[in-house]
């Protein structure tokens, strides 16, 4: 299974809907909460391609998006293939 790693921020409504969607389906994930240390926003942004709102998701080496992108793979049944990969 993909390493999967989310930025988030606390307040962040998506981010809860994401990571509630992935602990459902009984995935571990890494939390990197961009308020508390805001020395990794940066980072998040450049592994983004840009994107500057959280959450963005990472499942191995694939940029997901945020929280409508991961819901979008779901519903059209390849997020669980992109998880085993």
């Amino acid at each position: 299974m993909s390493a999967i790693e989310i930025y988030t921020s606390p307040l962040c409504g998506f981010c809860t809907a994401a990571k509630r969607l992935l602990t459902q389906k009984g995935i571990k994930f890494s939390e990197i909460d961009v308020l508390s240390d805001p020395s990794r926003k940066p980072e998040m942004i450049q592994r983004a391609n840009g994107g500057r709102t959280v959450p963005q998701i990472f499942i191995g080496d694939t940029h997901v998006g945020g929280c409508d992108d991961l819901y979008a793979l779901e519903r059209a049944g390849k997020l669980d293939a992109l998880l085993a990969a």
